[in-house]
């Protein structure tokens, strides 16, 4: 186990760590590990108590490379009053890109070990009622190259202090360590971090009683990399199976309409090889597994190594979205959306907007395919002023939106419950890069209430209490859904009669929600439809 003090970015020295530091009032649980102590905060006017432990180990130290497995029980009280460190993170180079993506999404940066499979929990302090309260699971996003559940952001007090519900954020592993490619390793051990995420939903299974909470009640949320992994859990457990959650909410992405599969990563892992002199006839997984996770994270970094997951048909299936239109995927409702201007995080300094299509859609997009998606979004009016501006709304339709509406209604299409919102605010103190709008991950610090105070306004105050409590409201009682009508069939995407089902949150200056028919958001969604949808 980790010592709470010690994590350096190669390795760590854990150790168990007495509680003789705590005094009465520091709460305490009872895992099928050991036991453990956590500390406690209040939330003015809140009229509870949040009881928090943070760095629970859900597993043993990881070996690299490899699945995770269950922690050995300690037989003294373990400290868990403090954020555990993160995974071994990948940032992108060159410095611009690297240190804008780090600012937004590493700040501040965390210490980092391989030896990070800690999740934290906020629970309410006082009795729970019936048989417990409903749990909320957190996965954060990163693009699966990066991210820690100790973000600041990710505080679940608010959601235990004034929701009464539950909250467990675990870490996973990314990049190479989360998502290695090898050949010798198996291809049902190389999505290790989809395996990390399993794993914790089982320690939830087995232990969230202790924190007053109901295994039966638990709802999966994540945003970016996040609802993908939410995706590639949604889709992988067969219609009639009991996954262990039942109910989904996804913010900012899905899997199953990307358009193209995931790449290979075998190219990525020979890279790393031969940058680690592993490729003279020796086994290249026994060669990397001796390197330092220092040198590896430089070399990942600095060639831009991509290690995608693998379709393995037991983390992430070969066809997501035909299993999802097949209707061969457990019952399990969901809430998705998007941002109005999720692109302008990621394509900040393009303004050319046929080059950033050729490069983006590939060669075999062609040139007429091309001019089509340029007249869609046309530079030089109201809309777009300027060539970043159309740059930026191409991405955000592409990469989220549009998929994002074919996945709500393909959901809703099979008989499983299936809402939608989209989410319009942008306030001056959150505006984390000049012209940021409504960018990429700005609702997460509404959806947790966590959004910075100073200069805040009375809008954001109201905003994010009504998010807060609409996804909490979704975790308590799923069939009656977030508060505004289920998308019903899919005829609204494909130009058809659309009822009112599309919930727009923080539009207008308003704090709560607005239902406009989907076709008031998705009117370019058209022209991607074939390339989503290809090969489903």
């Amino acid at each position: 186990m980790r010592s709470p003090s010690v994590i350096t970015a190669a390795t760590a020295v854990f150790s168990l760590s007495s509680a003789t530091y705590a005094d009465s009032q520091s709460p305490s649980a009872t895992l099928d590990a050991g036991v453990i102590v956590g500390t406690t905060t209040s939330l003015a006017p809140a009229s509870t108590t949040v009881n928090k432990f943070l760095g629970v180990p859900f597993a043993a130290p990881p070996k690299r490379f490899s699945p995770p497995t269950q922690p050995q029980p300690w037989s003294q009280p373990l400290n868990t009053s403090q954020w555990p460190g993160a995974c071994i993170q990948q940032f992108p180079y060159p410095e611009l890109s690297r240190n804008f993506t780090m600012f937004l999404f590493n700040n501040p940066a965390p210490e980092e070990s391989e030896d990070c499979l800690y999740l934290n929990v906020y629970a309410p302090a006082c009795p729970a009622p019936g048989n417990g309260r409903a749990v909320m699971f957190w996965i954060y996003g990163g693009g699966l190259q990066f991210g820690y559940a100790s973000v600041p952001y990710y505080d679940g007090s608010y959601f235990a202090a004034y929701e009464d519900v539950i909250v467990v954020a675990p870490n996973y592993r990314t990049n190479v360590f989360g998502f290695p490619s090898s050949p010798e390793l198996p291809l049902q051990e190389r999505n290790l971090g989809f395996l990390d995420q399993r794993l914790a939903l089982d320690w939830v299974q087995r232990n969230i009683h202790a924190f007053g909470g109901d295994p039966s009640k638990v709802t999966i949320f994540g945003e970016s990399a996040g609802a993908f992994s939410i995706d590639a859990l949604l889709t992988s457990f067969p219609k009639n199976s009991t996954p262990p959650f039942r109910g989904a909410i996804l913010e900012s992405g899905q899997i199953s309409y990307r358009g193209t599969p995931y790449a290979s990563s075998i190219p990525a892992w020979d890279a790393l090889a031969a940058a680690l002199n592993c490729t003279d006839g020796q086994s290249n997984l026994t060669c990397v597994e001796a390197a330092s996770a220092t040198t590896i994270k430089s070399i990942i970094e600095h060639q831009a190594l991509d290690f995608n997951p693998t379709y393995d048909n037991r983390t992430l299936v070969t066809n997501p979205a035909g299993a999802r239109t097949s209707g061969n995927i457990a019952r399990v409702p969901v809430l998705s959306g998007t941002n109005a201007q999720e692109g302008r995080v990621f394509t900040v300094g393009q303004t050319n907007v046929t080059a950033f299509l050729e490069t983006t859609l590939g060669p075999s997009a062609g040139p007429e395919f091309i001019a089509t998606i340029e007249a869609a979004y046309p530079v030089g009016g109201w809309e777009f002023p300027t060539a970043y501006d159309a740059i930026a709304q191409i991405m955000t339709d592409l990469v989220f939106q549009c998929g994002d509406a074919l996945f709500a209604n393909a959901t809703a299409a099979v008989g499983i419950p299936s809402w939608r919102y989209y989410f319009n605010a942008s306030f001056p103190n959150t505006q984390q890069f000049a012209g940021g709008g409504v960018y990429h991950a700005s609702e997460i610090p509404f959806v947790f209430n966590t959004y910075p105070r100073v200069n805040s306004t009375a809008q954001e105050y109201a905003l994010s209490n009504y998010m807060r409590s609409t996804w909490a409201r979704f975790a308590k009682d799923l069939e009656a859904g977030p508060g505004w009508n289920a998308v019903e069939t899919g005829a609204q995407f494909l130009g058809g009669a659309a009822d009112l089902d599309l919930g727009v949150l923080g539009t207008d200056g308003q704090s709560g929600v607005k239902v406009v028919r989907e076709s008031a958001v998705d009117g370019r969604c058209a022209v991607w439809r074939g390339l989503l949808t290809r090969g489903v």
